[in-house]
C-alpha cells in the first residue's frame, strides 16, 4: 500500500502522514508495523536532504551553472591548511561548516579561513543527532557554536549545516531565532570513509552532472575533519577537491552559499 499526502505546508504534512500510519495500523492490527512505520517517517523527514517534512531549508538553486563547493566537520590542523591551498591555487571560494569545539581550539586556522575570503557556518558544538536531542540541548551546541565563530572572526555568521542532516521542527525554529538558514545539499558522496579519490570524484561528478542536466545548481559535500578525530586523514577529499575544481572550472561559477539568499 502506498501513503499519499499532497499540498499542505511543511509543518503540516508529518501530521498527516502519522495519522495515515495509525489508520493503516488499524486496519492491520500491528503494533510493530506501527512502531516501523512510524520510525521510518521520523528517519526520512529527520534524515533525508530532500525532505521538507519538518521544514524547508537551502539546498540550491536552479541555477545549472553555480556550484557551491561545502566542507563539513573541520577545522583540521593538518588537511584544512592544505586544502585552502588548493582553494587559493584556483581562485575559488568555499563555504566551511565548523564544529565549535575544534573552532576554540584552532582559532588561527580559522580565522585564515575567513580572510581568504571563505564563508563560514555553524556545525554545532560537538556535532551530535539535533533531531534526537532536547529543546535546550539543539539551544546550547547551535549558540556555543554560533557564539564561538563569530567572537573568533569578529563577523555574524549566518548559517548553520546540522550534523548528518537530522533536523526536526525545534532545529529549524532555534536556528530561525538565532538568524540562522539552515543548509543541505544534493551532492554527497561517502568521501569520509572512501579512499580512492577516483571513486569519490566520479560519483560526484556523477551527481553534479544529473543536477546540472535537470536545471539545478549543484552544493557539494566533502569533509576536511572528522567529528571522531579532528586530525583524521582527509588527504582523498582534499585532492578530490582539487580535481572537481579543475574539472568543473572552465564551465562553472563558484559561489559560496549567501550567493543564494
Amino acid at each position: 500500500m502506498r501513503l499519499r499526502w499532497s499540498g499542505p505546508a511543511p509543518h503540516t504534512e508529518y501530521s498527516m502522514i502519522s495519522s495515515n500510519i495509525a489508520e493503516l495500523c488499524l486496519n492491520v492490527g500491528g503494533v510493530a508495523v506501527a512502531a516501523g512505520l512510524t520510525y521510518g517517517g521520523f528517519c526520512y523527514a529527520s534524515l533525508w536532504p530532500g525532505s521538507k517534512l519538518f521544514g524547508s531549508a537551502l539546498i540550491a538553486p536552479r541555477k545549472p551553472d553555480e556550484f557551491a563547493l561545502t566542507f563539513d566537520d573541520g577545522p583540521n590542523p593538518i588537511w584544512t591548511p592544505h586544502l585552502l591551498d588548493t582553494l587559493a591555487e584556483h581562485g575559488v571560494s568555499a563555504t566551511f561548516f565548523m564544529v565549535g569545539s575544534r573552532v576554540e581550539a584552532e582559532k588561527d586556522l580559522v580565522r585564515r579561513v575567513a580572510a581568504e575570503g571563505h564563508l563560514i557556518g555553524v556545525h554545532s558544538w560537538s556535532h551530535p543527532n539535533l533531531a534526537r536531542c532536547s529543546r535546550a540541548r539543539i539551544q546550547e551546541e547551535l549558540v556555543r557554536s554560533k557564539n564561538a565563530i563569530e567572537q573568533t572572526i569578529g563577523k555574524p555568521v549566518f548559517f548553520l549545516r546540522p550534523p548528518f542532516g537530522a533536523r526536526r521542527p525545534a532545529v529549524f525554529s532555534i536556528a530561525r531565532s538565532l538568524g540562522l538558514t539552515t543548509v543541505l545539499w544534493n551532492a554527497m558522496t561517502s568521501d569520509w570513509s572512501e579512499r580512492s579519490v577516483d571513486k569519490i570524484v566520479d560519483r560526484q561528478c556523477a551527481k553534479i552532472d544529473r543536477l546540472a542536466h535537470k536545471g539545478w545548481a549543484a552544493n557539494v559535500v566533502l569533509h576536511d575533519g572528522g567529528h571522531l578525530d579532528p586530525r583524521i586523514d582527509r588527504e582523498p577529499s582534499v585532492t578530490a577537491a582539487g580535481k572537481l575544481v579543475e574539472h568543473y572550472k572552465p564551465t562553472r561559477r563558484f559561489v559560496t552559499l549567501d550567493t543564494w539568499i
